[in-house]
């Protein structure tokens, strides 16, 4: 079930910095309390292999989400341990060493549960007992949440598939128009390009110049 335009989970989850702090970090808080909007991205697992190329395309990034007003988080159900590991793992060894960004740790997987993200798939065995039969792990969930801690976006990939950086920019973009202006984005605005009022004739007007 859907999330969009609903609350995001009051639930707070151990962390880690690339300088080996440990932090305790609400994500609803992070947008609520210092008035910003977060990107949530969950990965896999460390250690992997589409996963450090998303985590590095996400830093490459970092200072165009800053101008938007939006702080970037990552999140698997790694520890905090695994996770300063693979931080301190140079780039050309598979790791993520220069990324700036917490990193959430949920290893009890409260919150991914919480989102309905986990790759768990049930079976039964020969005595009709429920068994897990899936990897455990996160899919690759995407989160956008505004200063309310209104989930404004949310996207889910399947594991082989990485995600596109500049989409994400797009749909802050996007929802800050929508903020500000009143006005509803069509199919591949972007940034500087015509939106539209939300009735017939406005619909009318830009399809026709369009």
């Amino acid at each position: 079930m859907s999330l969009v335009g609903k609350q995001f989970p009051n639930i707070t989850v151990d962390a880690i910095t690339e300088m080996g702090d440990n932090l305790r970090i609400n994500v609803l808080e992070e947008a609520t309390k210092n008035n910003q909007k977060v990107l949530l991205f969950w990965y896999p697992k460390d250690f992997t292999f589409v996963c450090p190329t998303e985590l590095h395309a996400f830093q490459e990034a970092a200072e165009e989400f800053k101008k938007r007003n939006t702080i970037v988080i990552g999140a698997s159900c790694d520890t905090n341990e695994v996770h300063f590991a693979w931080l301190n793992t140079p780039k050309d060894n598979g790791g993520i060493e220069g990324v700036a960004y917490p990193l959430l740790a949920d290893t009890h997987r409260q919150l991914a549960n919480a989102l309905d993200i986990v790759d768990q798939d049930f079976d039964y065995d020969d005595e009709g007992n429920e068994t897990l039969s899936g990897s455990n792990v996160t899919y690759r969930a995407t989160f956008l949440i505004d200063e309310t801690g209104k989930i404004f976006h949310e996207s889910v990939n399947d594991m082989p598939l990485g995600r596109n950086v500049k989409e994400f920019l797009r749909l802050i973009d996007a929802y800050t128009h929508v903020q500000k202006h009143g006005e509803v984005c069509p199919a591949n605005w972007e940034e500087g390009k015509e939106a539209m009022n939300a009735d017939r004739k406005s619909t009318a007007e830009y399809l026709a110049k369009h």
